[in-house]
């Protein structure tokens, strides 16, 4: 696999920065969904419970979000110091087609379907 060339690096770069400011505009927008459902309301018990498991759903796909967001800070800071798209485990090359689809990814796909296939 060829090393990213400079457009591509630009374009990664480009897709990094947009998708982290997509992400904290996600997360400050959610931020109300996720608090606790307050007990005291007056609302019916089903509806409670309703209200209840809507907030756990936002609270894990903000747990989600926060933790892209920071594989894409890291991903950042690896353009910064010359080291993205290397895998951090072969340090072979990851191919620009899988860092457009998953910019934030520190291995290749054979790396990674290794590391998934030891779980």
């Amino acid at each position: 696999m060829d090393e990213l060339t400079d457009a591509e690096l630009t374009e990664l770069h480009r897709v990094i920065q947009q998708s982290c400011q997509e992400l904290e505009e996600l997360l400050d927008s959610s931020k109300e969904s996720s608090q606790p459902v307050a007990l005291d309301e007056p609302i019916g018990r089903l509806s409670r419970v309703a209200a209840m498991q809507q907030q756990q759903m936002a609270v894990a796909s903000r747990q989600a979000q926060h933790q892209r967001l920071q594989l894409l800070s890291n991903a950042l800071q690896s353009i910064e110091r010359d080291s993205y798209g290397i895998c951090r485990i072969c340090e072979e090359p990851i191919g620009y087609k899988r860092l457009l689809v998953r910019p934030e990814t520190p291995f290749c796909l054979a790396c990674q379907s290794r590391s998934e296939g030891e779980r």
